[in-house]
């Protein structure tokens, strides 16, 4: 259970200044909460140089005109996700640049998270109209006076040039659009643009059992099913109190770095495609495709897997699963070779992200980007080793680190972790203890009142589970910390200055999955 401190809103932005002083300088996660008798955040921060982890939380009993200090101008990540908090509690950040909905559309009804929220369609008809992109955003600063007041902001002038890239655009991947101003083919200013595949999954999780929860997951970044169920069980038992048989133990940390095997393949094989290499296209996935057989032995499934359960796994490994494992390793090792002669040091490739998006470690840790894009920035944002779960304590594997923070840089970093994956899986394969695979659990599975926070690497980054219980069946909240909305949100500082087609290598190399996002 996590201990939070309360701070008034009257002193949440000092506070906040005085801990970002004190080297808390990762925004790990900001949460948007209903109390009933008040609105507010629970934010998670972390010093990158100690390590160490504090909750705060703060809130207002203003229920009709909820407001609170931003904190975006301390944390670059807290843009997106203060954004988030508005479009679903409807508190509005004082200080805020750009306050407009993150995922739903500006003439939405009510803010859905509340727990008043009426969703009747009375209230809330299903819109049959497209909307009209904003060109100017409200935003509330404080004046002179010290008052509140709403002001305009506009986002592009009359007289820029303006361009779509999305939502219906392959190199995207996934419904994501970008509205990009253009000065000749540099970019200018980028706007992001969410929410064209919103399905509401922390509503709904309100109105869920635990166990029903973690269908859920495997949906979310659906190349990262495993780890994102993984860390939803763990969070659920560390608060429940279930114990897991170490045989378990081993077969989700296997299960998590053949996840990590398999995305990874696709964001080679995608990269590939965005940048025309349609050869080494065809070799990421023929190799992928063993992974989701391997898969698709022990769960049933190759994309949605619904494994890990409370306590768990949902059934033992498949006979020949280790022989099966040790066969892809073998054969992948010198696959690897081919793809670094085909692409990595193919000089058209090289042009093509070699000193393109750049991304300092101080930006990548305000704007919260952990996995590979963080370490490609040279910024050790491993939760492995951060927070070691799993046997992750038990192996030895390198946590890989660049420096340039450069799209090729991400690309390296990807390909390296592979190697690294495979050598966790090679210790474990032939060690995988004997006992059960599942604990016996009580029926209805209720966790004690408090909040609890818990992490996995998943394959873009840290994918975290914020639960607040009140000792129900069902989560009072439940919070998933997105991988990808750091990443979409550090886009715009990336590709400034650069070409167009460079926003497809950024964006390639970045490897968003658009579900994770939108939630």
């Amino acid at each position: 259970m996590s201990e939070i401190i309360a701070i008034p809103a009257a002193e949440y932005r000092a506070r906040m200044e005085q801990l970002r002083r004190d080297g808390y300088d990762f925004l790990e996660s900001l949460t948007g909460m209903d109390w009933g008798d008040s609105l507010g955040v629970v934010c998670h921060l972390e010093s990158t140089a100690t390590g160490a982890r504090i909750a705060v939380k703060s809130s207002t009993p203003d229920r009709e005109h909820p407001e609170l200090p931003s904190v975006c101008d301390l944390w670059k990540g807290a843009g997106l996700n203060e954004r988030e908090v508005y479009d679903y509690f409807g508190i509005r950040f004082v200080g805020h640049p750009d306050m407009r909905r993150l995922f739903l559309r500006e003439d939405w009804v009510g803010y859905p998270l509340r727990k008043d929220y009426d969703a009747s369609p009375e209230v809330n008809p299903v819109p049959t109209t497209n909307e009209e992109a904003l060109d100017a955003t409200p935003t509330w600063q404080l004046n002179e006076r010290g008052e509140v007041e709403e002001q305009t902001k506009v986002l592009f002038d009359e007289d820029e040039y303006v361009v779509n890239i999305g939502p219906q655009h392959p190199a995207t991947h996934g419904v994501l659009r970008f509205r990009v101003a253009l000065e000749g083919e540099f970019i200018k200013k980028l706007d992001v643009y969410c929410g064209y595949i919103h399905r509401g999954i922390e509503k709904m999780c309100e109105s869920l059992t635990y166990p029903q929860t973690l269908a859920l997951t495997d949906r979310l970044d659906y190349l990262s099913a495993m780890q994102n169920r993984h860390a939803l069980c763990m969070c659920i038992e560390q608060a429940a109190g279930i114990e897991v048989s170490e045989r378990v133990q081993y077969i989700r940390t296997i299960m998590d770095e053949l996840q990590r095997l398999d995305s990874h393949l696709l964001f080679f094989s995608s990269l590939c495609m965005d940048l025309g290499a349609l050869t080494a296209f065809f070799y990421g996935f023929r190799d992928r495709e063993k992974i989701l057989d391997i898969f698709e032995q022990t769960c049933g499934g190759r994309l949605i897997l619904n494994y890990n359960t409370i306590g768990g796994v949902q059934a033992d490994i498949a006979p020949d699963f280790v022989q099966r494992v040790k066969e892809f390793i073998a054969y992948l090792r010198p696959q690897l070779r081919e793809y670094h002669d085909v692409f990595s040091n193919n000089v058209i490739a090289r042009g093509r992200m070699i000193g393109v998006g750049l991304l300092s470690r101080e930006d990548a840790i305000s704007f919260g980007t952990t996995g590979p894009t963080g370490r490609a920035s040279g910024w050790a944002c491993d939760v492995r080793r951060r927070m070691p779960y799993g046997v992750y304590d038990k192996v030895g594997f390198r946590e890989v680190l660049r420096t340039e923070g450069d799209s090729y840089a991400r690309y390296l970093v990807r390909m390296e972790e592979i190697e690294e994956s495979m050598r966790i899986i090679e210790q474990l394969i032939d060690n995988i203890p004997e006992g059960p695979y599942q604990t016996k659990t009580k029926p209805v599975i209720r966790i004690p009142e408090g909040s609890y926070y818990a992490a996995v690497e998943g394959s873009r980054g840290e994918f975290g589970v914020y639960i607040e219980s009140r000792g129900d069946k069902t989560p009072y909240r439940m919070k998933f910390r997105s991988m990808g909305l750091p990443l979409v949100s550090a886009i715009g500082t990336m590709a400034r200055g650069a070409k167009i087609a460079d926003l497809i290598t950024i964006g390639g190399t970045l490897d968003y999955v658009v579900p994770d996002i939108d939630r």
